[in-house]
Parts: structure tokens; sequence; C-alpha cells
């Protein structure tokens, strides 16, 4: 593949679910590929080959929508070098760009101006250890205003995930510097727990829910 094509699942229109933007209406350009197995994927059919298409093209689909908002995403978008060139593009056309990673690659070289959700994934995914550290260095590290560019999101299944989240974000003070986005994994954990919890322990986290999942079907693609 060359460096101006990407391997394409999709390009849709909707709802944002999650993170600090749910509920705008966003472009999305969901890319294809990803191998890292996690437990429950929604996306698993992000793994199978899309399409290739040039970034040109790519730009000009998502730029159809007249969205406020466009999110990369995937299946793994980092894992395709030629990502960098589309946000970067996107950014310069000044779109208010986001990008969904999984957490397993650094978000070292992504464009400063992209608005960057990294999943920090716990145990109940199967890949907690593939967390890549840096990408909490990094965000540590960031000044204001750029630290306000990164925020993290955990997708809780159970109660031993959210011992391990919170574990976590105390031993990094990641509450104190971050956006931290906690959610439940839909269908596998009563909400009002994670709110119990997070309500008893004074977590200085958002809570949210897959928005999406409740207005269409869970298993729709393209919403």
């Amino acid at each position: 593949m060359s460096a101006g094509t990407l391997n394409i699942s999709e390009i849709f229109h909707s709802i944002q679910g999650e993170s600090s933007f749910a509920g705008w209406p966003c472009a999305f350009i969901r890319l294809a590929g990803c191998g890292h197995g996690c437990i429950g994927c929604d996306t698993a059919y992000a793994e199978r080959d899309g399409v290739k298409l040039g970034i040109g093209e790519v730009v000009q689909k998502a730029l159809a929508f007249q969205a406020p908002f466009i999110e990369v995403t995937g299946g793994e978008p980092l894992l395709q070098p030629a990502v960098h060139s589309l946000m970067q593009q996107l950014c310069d056309l000044d779109q208010k760009v986001l990008l969904e990673t999984g957490g397993f690659l650094s978000v070292a070289g992504v464009d400063s101006r992209v608005h960057k959700i990294i999943d920090l994934k716990p145990p109940s995914s199967g890949v907690c250890d593939q967390n890549n550290p840096e990408n909490i260095e990094l965000a540590l590290a960031a000044e204001l205003p750029l630290r306000q560019s990164f925020e993290f999101k955990i997708v809780i299944a159970s109660k031993a995930d959210y011992e391990w989240a919170t574990s976590l974000l105390h031993e990094h003070r990641l509450t104190d510097s971050c956006t931290i986005m906690m959610g439940v994994s839909f269908g596998k954990l009563d909400p009002s727990e994670l709110a119990a919890w997070m309500l008893r322990d004074r977590l200085r986290a958002r809570m949210q829910l897959q928005l999406h999942k409740y207005i269409w079907d869970p298993a729709l693609r393209g919403v």
C-alpha cells in the first residue's frame, strides 16, 4: 500500500457515542486492521480488509458530512503510517480532529492539533499488559494547553476492572491532570453499579455510557 493510501473499513456520519465529545454529530473514518485481540471487541469486523482509498478521497468523503468533528478510529488507526498525513491534512483544513486509539501504540508522532482519546485496557480485555505506558508519560509531560488534547477512556466490565483502573489512576495521579472517561461494557455491567462505586470513592472522573448503543441496535454497523 502506498504512502498516500489507507485501508478503510467504513466512513460514516453518526452521533459520537463515547469520550468527552459524546452527543455531538461526527464524521467517522474507521481504518481496517488491528490484531490485538481484545476480548469483547465491538468492531471485530474492522479486522477484515477494507477498501484501499487515497488520502484525498478519504478527506473528501469525510468533509461531505459537514460535521463539527471528524474522528479517526479503527481497528487500530495508528497501525497505518499514512494516518498521520490524513490527520495533518484534516487539521490544515481547520477541522476539529479526534483520534481514538486502543492505547497499544505511542501517540508521540500524532499532530499536536489532534485530540487524542486513548484507551486504557483493563483486565477483562485480556490485553491489559499491552497498554503502552508512554502515552501516560506523554500526557503528564505535556504543558497546558497541549495536555488538554489528551483524554483516557476505560471501559469497565467488572469490579476487578474498576479496582485495577482506580489503582492505575491514583498511581499516576491521572485524575489531577487529564480528562478520564469511565464507562461500562455494554450488557456486562449495570451502569448503576459503576456509578455507585465512583460516588463512594469520590472519583474525579466522568462516567459515560456507550450512547450509540442505546440509540441504535448495538450490533448495527455505521452508527
